[in-house]
C-alpha cells in the first residue's frame, strides 16, 4: 500500500511535470517572439502554482512533524525516520529533479523576457527620439526645412 506522503509526492510530480511542459511552451513562444501566446500560458501556470502550494501544505501535514520543520528539511527528517518507504524516497528525488528543471526553465524564460523588453525599449527610443539637425531636408530654395517631428519624413 502506498503511504499518504508517497501519494502526495506523486501528485506533486504530476503537477510539476505539467508546469515544465507549460514553461517549455512559454520558452518556444518567447523564442518566436509570439507575445500573444503569453497571457494564455500565464493563465495556465497560475492554477498549477496554487495547486503545488496546496499539495506542499498537504504533504507537510502528512509528515506529522513539529511546525518548526518545513520544506526540504522536513522531508529529509521524515525520510530518515521512514526509510522503509522506498516509493516516497524515489518520488521525493524525482520531485527535486523536476523542481530544479522547472526553476532553470523559469530563470531562462525570465532572461528571454528581459531581452525582449530591452529590445523593445531600444526600438521605442529610436522611434521617439527627436530628429537630428544633420538630417534636415532642404526646400526648393535650398534653405533647410523645419523638422516635422516625424523621423520617417525628416530622414527621407
Amino acid at each position: 500500500m502506498t503511504s499518504p506522503v508517497a501519494a502526495i509526492l506523486g501528485r506533486e510530480i504530476e503537477q510539476v511535470a505539467r508546469f515544465i511542459a507549460i514553461l517549455n511552451e512559454e520558452q518556444d513562444a518567447l523564442k518566436r517572439g509570439d507575445v500573444d501566446a503569453l497571457p494564455d500560458l500565464i493563465s495556465r501556470k497560475t492554477p498549477l502554482v496554487e495547486s503545488l502550494n496546496t499539495l506542499e501544505g498537504e504533504r507537510l501535514l502528512a509528515l506529522n512533524l513539529p511546525a518548526a520543520e518545513s520544506g526540504r528539511g522536513a522531508m529529509d527528517i521524515w525520510l530518515a525516520q521512514n526509510g522503509n518507504d522506498s516509493l516516497a524516497t524515489v518520488n521525493w528525488k524525482k520531485l527535486l529533479k523536476f523542481a530544479n528543471e522547472a526553476k532553470t526553465l523559469h530563470e531562462l524564460n525570465a532572461q528571454l523576457v528581459d531581452l525582449h523588453l530591452r529590445q523593445t525599449s531600444e526600438i521605442l527610443s529610436i522611434l521617439t527620439a527627436p530628429p537630428e539637425a544633420a538630417t534636415s531636408l532642404y526646400g526648393s530654395s535650398g534653405q533647410p526645412l523645419p523638422a516635422t517631428g516625424s523621423r520617417i519624413v525628416d530622414s527621407a
